[in-house]
């Protein structure tokens, strides 16, 4: 038997322009599209990495919590980060946020899509 498809948005204009949904949920599964640092109430981006990766988090929640998960069933993250000079900033948020759930995580160095952007976020969360 298939399981139902749930695609989740959060009005970003990047997931229209750019053929994408912010989750998607299969099953006991729900997969998080990388998220940025924008607060995407008022489209702003902060300016240190800290601050992004809070947002990240803010807005994963969201999406968790109307996907139905929790962010406790968070099995899987992957960081992508700009400049490996910016871990040292960024450790504290990941712990204050992960710290008690310690998922399986992949941190990778590489550019993004606007130079405003010094973090992304994808999640897969599992509820089984």
């Amino acid at each position: 038997m298939k399981s139902k498809r749930t695609l989740i948005s959060t009005g970003s204009p990047f997931e229209a322009t750019m053929g994408y949904s912010r989750a998607l949920v299969q099953g006991d599964w729900c997969f998080v599209s990388g998220v940025t640092g924008y607060n995407y109430e008022t489209m702003k981006m902060p300016k240190t990495v800290d601050q992004q990766a809070r947002n990240c988090f803010t807005t994963i929640g969201r999406v968790l919590e109307e996907s139905g998960f929790k962010m406790a069933d968070i099995a899987r993250v992957q960081y992508t980060v700009v400049n490996a000079n910016l871990v040292d900033e960024l450790v504290p948020a990941l712990g204050e946020t992960l710290g008690d759930i310690r998922p399986a995580a992949t941190m990778i160095i590489a550019g993004l899509i606007k130079p405003e952007m010094l973090i992304e976020i994808e999640v897969t969360a599992y509820r089984g």
